[in-house]
């Protein structure tokens, strides 16, 4: 599922090669039959407002927005278990769920930042997506609630995420 790939560019740090390769995304999500014409509408809405602004804007921004507030962070666990102990082990589950499906993490790379999930998920047909981000689906909801809040342009996409999971229900 390629949106996921698009969404997880477009939520991670606003880096040069994205502002330089805005015309693809654009020319990928218009084309795409896998993104939905509500999802279009958000995505191109966002690219919008980062083309009026620089890149260092649209960066500090970022770092504002994810980096200073705790409750807007991206890393999934810390609003399971903030910095407690237990966090560690569901970090290691992950990563090595990450590892046994082939995809290797770099240096310093924390597995449940949801730009590197969103990456993983898209290389999972709809299905198998759909299930693994409905694990998390509460916390994507959290996020995007205290995103709504802040009034940031950022939680119309992770909105996306949210709609495109599916909570499974316990027996």
């Amino acid at each position: 599922m390629q949106i996921f790939n698009v969404l997880s560019k477009l939520i991670d740090y606003p880096s040069d090669e994205l502002m330089e390769n805005l015309g693809s995304v654009i020319e990928f999500v218009s084309d795409s039959s896998e993104i939905n014409d509500t999802e279009k509408k958000t995505i191109m809405e966002f690219i919008a407002w980062m083309r009026v602004h620089t890149t260092t804007g649209i960066q500090q921004s970022y770092v504002e927005t994810f980096d200073m507030v705790p409750e807007h962070d991206l890393h999934l666990t810390h609003h399971i278990f903030g910095d407690d102990n237990g966090r560690g082990p569901a970090l290691i589950d992950l990563s090595e769920h990450f590892k046994g499906e082939g995809l290797e993490l770099e240096d310093g790379e924390i597995p449940d930042f949801l730009p590197l999930i969103l990456e993983y998920v898209s290389t999972l047909d709809d299905m198998e997506s759909r299930v693994f981000l409905g694990d998390a689906k509460k916390i994507i909801k959290i996020i995007a609630d205290n995103l709504d809040e802040a009034e940031s342009p950022y939680s119309k996409l992770i909105r996306i995420v949210e709609n495109r999971s599916y909570l499974v229900e316990a027996a």
